[in-house]
């Protein structure tokens, strides 16, 4: 049965170069190509961490003139959407399959007051040493922070989405039967002042703002992509267990128990849990690129849902 998916593809997953990207997204092309040849309408959301840090970094080199961020962030949907949308549609062709595929530049809308722009907490771009950490942020201002053990990184804040203000415009993109690329690297973050929006330095996780997307454009499954099969309880210890078939009410649980590192896998589940509880019907998946299909089908991944 056709379903309406909206698909989140990770930053990490698209390279950290032009030339990188150009090669992987040709792989990327391919199971996103299966899903629409099987009679399913596609979406596509992604990340955009290392491109918009690359990015951000090459402004603050000293030889061109600093770019405000949002405007980075910008560059960055530019791009990876132009690698994408031209992969997936030469693939579509090479199937006999005459569909078109665009990408939005995306500006979704945050608070001014949330929380997160107090204790900034999303990494970008390139990993560092501590001593280059100390010599950046004394040099630029930048918020440096140790990342998972693998060295130090920008952080910026990571507001939760609001809305998509390019909203109608997806839709009426879909409905022609379009693939649609958006809220690239969670959107643009913008904030209301009265008729106007202003562009902030944060990144919004593309994790939630895929589900926020999902729900705009009533989607019947999100799917996020990360690099594992599945989700797991107690991942990578002696007692882990793979999660299947899961409830809202069990998934909530086990975000109460602390199961999910934040940063990492939480917000995946967190917002795949918003997803099953915006309406009857929907499902969220999490699963890898490769297995997306079979995920659809039933026979793998972790489905989470009412």
């Amino acid at each position: 049965m056709k379903k309406r998916i909206v698909v989140a593809l990770g930053g990490n997953a698209l390279g950290n170069t032009a030339q990188e990207q150009r090669q992987l997204v040709r792989q990327t092309a391919v199971p996103l190509a299966d899903l629409i040849a099987e009679g399913h309408e596609l979406v596509l959301a992604h990340g955009n961490g290392p491109q918009v840090g690359m990015i951000n970094l090459a402004f603050d080199s000293g030889v061109v003139p600093a770019m405000p961020f949002p405007e980075c962030g910008a560059m960055s949907q530019g791009y990876i959407g132009y690698h994408l949308q031209n992969a997936l549609r030469e693939e579509l062709l090479s199937r006999g399959l005459d569909r078109p595929v665009a990408t939005v530049v995306t500006q979704v809308v945050v608070d001014k007051n949330d929380p997160a722009f107090q204790n900034p907490t999303k990494p970008i771009g390139s990993f560092y040493s501590k001593e280059e950490a100390e010599q950046i942020a004394e040099k630029t201002g930048f918020i440096m922070k140790e990342d998972a053990g693998r060295g130090y990184r920008r952080v910026v804040a990571s507001p939760k989405p609001v809305a998509v203000v390019e909203d109608r415009t997806v839709n009426a993109l879909i409905r022609d039967g379009q693939v649609v690329i958006t809220v690239g690297g969670g959107g643009i973050p913008v904030v209301r002042e009265g008729d106007h929006l202003e562009g902030v330095a944060a990144v919004i996780d593309k994790d939630f703002a895929s589900e926020v997307l999902a729900e705009i454009v009533n989607a019947d499954y999100l799917i996020i992509l990360t690099a594992v099969e599945k989700v797991a309880l107690n991942y990578g210890k002696p007692q882990e267990k793979w999660l299947d078939r899961v409830t809202v009410a069990e998934m909530e649980q086990y975000v109460e128990e602390g199961h999910f590192a934040p940063g990492s896998m939480l917000p995946k589940v967190e917002a795949s849990v918003a997803f099953a509880k915006s309406g009857k019907g929907r499902t969220a998946l999490i699963t890898s690129l490769d297995c997306a299909r079979d995920g659809i089908a039933g026979k793998t991944g972790t489905h989470i849902s009412l």
